[in-house]
């Protein structure tokens, strides 16, 4: 065995190879899904429910970019073991993760994240309920109910609205008599010049 001192290997302290690079692949515009394609519109209208905050955010990014994959056929719960499971991405089924109060993508105990878009079948129930509420009532407060509707303001009480175009149309009679009594001023004034015009001095 030699007698050779043992030396430690150098290790290089130059700083150019700890520098920060610009991106080398630069998007020049921002992704956009088709507008018209069937299926990017099938996939944002799937409602995303059962999750925490962080999951809806990833669900929401695949959405966006057009990552999300539906899912062909039910999947199997890892709870119950029964394929119980419709949406993508979910390894539990919404009754056991409702029942353990936990996310149903990551297993994880937070807040539960209410849904923001609704399902099919709901706004199939709310269009069958305008239907009825529409043909409940007379023309004139239907009118008056869509042209809420479309402001954005519905109430869904007919009779407040009913009050609010008797109150509009009170408003405007109102100002027709005004409107009326200033013309009859006018009138009485121009005649009584005429009045003053036609006399002959004595």
């Amino acid at each position: 065995m030699s007698g050779r001192a043992y030396e430690p290997k150098k290790v290089s302290t130059r700083k150019g190879a700890n520098r920060k690079q610009a991106q080398a692949h630069k998007n020049s515009f921002a992704f956009h899904a088709n507008p018209g394609s069937k299926l990017t519109k099938k996939i944002a209208s799937m409602p995303v429910s059962g999750l925490c905050e962080k999951c809806v955010e990833v669900i929401e990014w695949r959405k966006k970019f057009r990552k999300y994959k539906p899912l062909t056929t039910m999947k199997k719960c890892v709870h119950c073991q029964q394929k119980a499971i419709k949406e993508a991405y979910h390894v539990m089924c919404n009754k056991c993760a409702g029942e353990k109060n936990i996310c149903a993508k990551c297993l994880e105990s937070r807040e539960i994240v209410p849904t923001s878009i609704k399902s099919e079948k709901e706004i199939v129930q709310e269009k069958v309920n305008l239907e009825r509420l529409l043909s409940s009532m007379t023309e004139r407060e239907r009118r008056s109910y869509l042209r809420q509707m479309e402001r954005g303001k519905k109430t869904g009480n007919p009779e407040d609205e009913e009050d609010e175009e008797d109150s509009d149309s009170d408003a405007d009679s109102d100002a027709d008599s005004d409107d009326d009594s200033e013309d009859e001023e006018e009138d009485s004034d121009n005649s009584n010049e005429d009045d003053e015009d036609r006399q002959v001095p004595k």
